[in-house]
């Protein structure tokens, strides 16, 4: 029962990430994406440090910056790189191969077994997302799917990272340290190749502050805690969430077509989420009981 809830509140994380579309077009100025990447990283990791009041100590300091730039400074840059040289769609469904790379990185760097049925899963899960949005006349760039791969890499790279470097600390204040220095590492590439921001109306305010404080600040706590408590693989399928969330919003409130294959698409994707997590739980029931409690396991 316990995993299932630590499940369920890690799935509210990409869930919202879906929301970030929607948001960005609707309440936020375009042509920043590295300013709006700072602006949602850098204030909500800065005032979670004023509420948990600790800082990195010793070897932290330089973990905390690598898992910022892999979770946050890198991947979002990757990822606006892929978004502005691809099709919607097509960017999406490159990203979507993580799951797939956070399987073979947990094998790598925590030993963990690779099973067929979440191989499965995975390509499952891609394809499912590929129905969801991608169009027949989608174009192909060489440099935008490289991008794509490479930051899908960069946050599977975090994501098994995040599970092998566990702090002595709270998810918050764990999250406070990443959110900060993703924030910094982006802060003076932004301030390098971006201009300065428009006058900021009531609704881009509004736009910020979601995606600061519920899209960012709330959601990694959720995801962190999650990473500390569930192994990476169960974790990352739970990101194909995010796309389905997109288009649903997209359908609720901009009023867009949801066509017979999207439909199917969100069918092949929740059961692609579902048999992830059967490929991972039906070994456990055959494991010792300390083996149920990852959170007394050693820390790197």
């Amino acid at each position: 029962m316990n995993r299932n809830l630590d499940l369920l509140l890690t799935a509210i994380a990409p869930a919202i990430w879906g929301s970030t579309y929607l948001v960005t077009t609707q309440l936020l100025p375009a042509g920043y994406p590295l300013t709006v990447a700072m602006l949602r990283a850098l204030p909500a990791g800065l005032l979670l440090l004023v509420i948990v009041r600790r800082l990195p100590r010793g070897i932290w300091w330089l973990k905390t910056l690598a898992l910022g730039a892999l979770n946050f400074s890198v991947f979002w840059w990757l990822l606006f790189i892929s978004a502005y040289r691809l099709p919607g769609g097509v960017a999406a469904t490159v990203g979507a191969v993580q799951p797939l790379i956070v399987i073979v990185l947990a094998r790598l760097l925590l030993g963990s077994p690779i099973r067929g049925l979440s191989i499965v899963a995975a390509i499952a899960g891609i394809g499912g997302v590929a129905l969801l949005i991608l169009t027949p006349n989608a174009t192909l760039d060489p440099i935008g799917i490289a991008a794509g791969i490479a930051g899908a890499f960069s946050m599977a790279a975090g994501t098994v990272l995040s599970r092998r470097w566990r702090p002595d600390v709270s998810p918050l204040t764990f999250t406070a340290w990443q959110l900060t220095a993703g924030g910094m590492l982006l802060l003076p590439v932004a301030l390098l190749l971006e201009p300065p921001l428009p006058h900021l109306t009531g609704a881009n305010i509004l736009g910020f502050a979601y995606l600061g404080l519920i899209g960012a600040a709330l959601t990694y706590i959720l995801w962190f805690r999650g990473l500390s408590r569930l192994e990476p693989s169960m974790v990352s399928p739970l990101g194909f969430l995010s796309p389905t969330t997109a288009v649903i919003l997209g359908w609720v409130v901009l009023g867009q077509q949801l066509s017979t294959m999207q439909m199917f698409g969100i069918v092949i994707v929740l059961g692609s989420v579902w048999l992830s997590q059967r490929a991972q739980q039906a070994p456990s029931t055959k494991k010792s009981a300390p083996a149920r409690h990852p959170a007394t396991a050693p820390r790197g």
